[in-house]
């Protein structure tokens, strides 16, 4: 890992010769869109349990997608008591610290007693076009160049325009992102984290605090807002209610979990990209410094965010594509559920060329531009196997990345490196799509990322670092 000073670190306490700062145990949470994962690693970096459970989402009508508070809370009791079994071979110690990651633009309005007043909406939940749409014509001509977002359904404003529309009064309750939210359960500080609260189309880029004007847009005030910190940061120390485990632990949140996972793999530098294939495929550049009202107004007409950064001082170029959400259907549609399914399909396709052995325009795909994510397949020609089906979703995907690559090639130099990290970043088939549009390109071979990220945070929240 690249610590924030750029110089490579260990975890191993500066000077330490006391047994059992060696036998501390660090916790990073990853709230996924597919699921829930919970990392322990020890002092000197290595990872010792994992687990997951599936992100308890209701899914509705036309792609509506949401969680009940509680449904999130009971699911991360479960995930601590498994952890904590899990853990019961190697250790009986409570974790030292907790970081907590996580997506964007989901988060839960809370009231005074942090009791959520409203179920959180997905980011690719649909809900809140129509509302966004009827913005004043002021915030809808300003809204990328101020908040570095496109302005569409995925911010959290668009949510929260809809609850209103549907009734419930934001007056008297905040908002908080959900690691924020989940730190906040475990009894720590009610506050705000830069990178995630950058995604919520609230915060003016340049001046890091909440825009006015999208504030009156929405009849709040600044009290809807904690105070916001800095990924890595403490959020105060956890209670007891999840465990003995979490109890006394030091919590942090560590940000958005694209950014989380880039600096746990200490790849993403001003001149490379790092690219996150999760549910969400992201690219992400780092910025010395914002690139101001203009340039975001120009990336923002091609989906593509100019926000802060986890690290203080630094922004990022976010650009995704929805390439996992697409995969995952067209999984689905093939009838496979499962890993050694996947696996298989994975060697069907590696022997077909990479354009795929039909003629060209045999298999028509749409779907994955971040404002989409509706599958579409059209089948021009017999013989579209799934192994065909899958290859044409991963080249329709690259299509839509090299269109990102090249908006942001206008605004900054092009990059001269690449990593591939996630869920999907095991495939193949994956690899060699990707090797056709990201420059000398490296595979991560980490599958949680985020939560190893997260967990390092924990670490250096309570632990000096010495170079390596």
């Amino acid at each position: 890992m690249v610590n924030r000073t750029g110089a490579r670190e260990n975890l191993a306490p500066a000077g330490s010769a006391d047994e059992g700062d060696d036998r501390r145990l660090f916790g990073g949470i990853d709230l996924g869109s597919t699921g829930i994962k919970m990392l322990v690693i020890n002092a000197g970096g290595e990872e010792i349990v994992s687990e997951q459970i599936a992100t308890p989402w209701r899914v509705g009508e036309r792609g509506t997608t949401e969680m009940d508070a509680g449904e999130l809370l009971s699911a991360l009791r479960r995930l601590n008591d498994a952890v904590d079994q899990a853990l019961l071979p190697h250790s009986t110690d409570a974790l030292a610290a907790i970081g907590i990651a996580g997506m964007g633009e989901t988060g839960m309005l809370i009231d005074q007693a942090g009791v959520a007043a409203s179920p959180g909406f997905a980011w690719f939940d649909p809900r809140g076009r129509e509302q966004v749409e009827a913005f004043p014509a002021r915030i809808r001509e300003e809204f990328a160049g101020r908040t570095g977002l496109p302005l569409g359904a995925q911010a959290t404003v668009a949510k929260l325009a809809y609850v209103q529309e549907r009734g419930l009064s934001l007056h008297g309750l905040r908002w908080l992102n959900l690691p924020e939210f989940v730190a906040a359960a475990l009894g720590g500080d009610t506050a705000l984290e830069y990178s995630l609260t950058s995604r919520t189309g609230l915060i003016d880029q340049d001046s890091g605090l909440a825009w006015p004007d999208m504030l009156q847009a929405l009849k709040i005030d600044s009290d809807f807002l904690p105070p916001l910190r800095g990924g890595g940061q403490s959020w105060g120390l956890a209670e007891g209610e999840y465990g003995s485990r979490v109890a006394g632990a030091a919590l942090t949140v560590a940000g958005h979990d694209h950014l989380v996972a880039a600096e746990a793999s200490g790849t993403l530098d001003s001149s490379g990209y790092h690219v996150s294939l999760g549910t969400a495929e992201v690219l992400l550049r780092v910025l010395d410094a914002p690139l101001g009202y203009d340039a975001r107004r120009r990336l923002a007409d091609a989906l593509i965010n100019e926000v802060r950064h986890v690290i203080p001082g630094k922004h990022v170029l976010v650009a995704g594509v929805k390439t996992g959400l697409l995969l995952r259907r067209a999984l689905s549609a093939a009838g496979i559920e499962d890993r050694p399914g996947r696996d298989a399909l994975d060697r069907e396709i590696m022997l077909l060329p990479a354009e795929g052995a039909l003629p060209a325009g045999a298999i028509e795909v749409t779907g994955a531009r971040n404002d989409d994510g509706v599958l579409r397949i059209a089948l021009h020609a017999d013989g579209a196997t799934p192994a065909e089906i899958f290859g044409a979703v991963l080249r329709h995907s690259n299509d839509e990345l090299a269109l990102l690559i090249a908006a942001m090639d206008a605004e900054v130099a092009p990059a001269s490196h690449s990593t591939l990290s996630g869920g999907w970043a095991g495939m193949a088939a994956v690899q060699r799509a990707r090797r056709a549009v990201l420059p000398a390109l490296e595979i991560s071979t980490r599958e949680q990322e985020t939560a190893y990220g997260a967990a390092r945070m924990a670490a250096l929240l309570v632990s000096p670092v010495v170079p390596g």
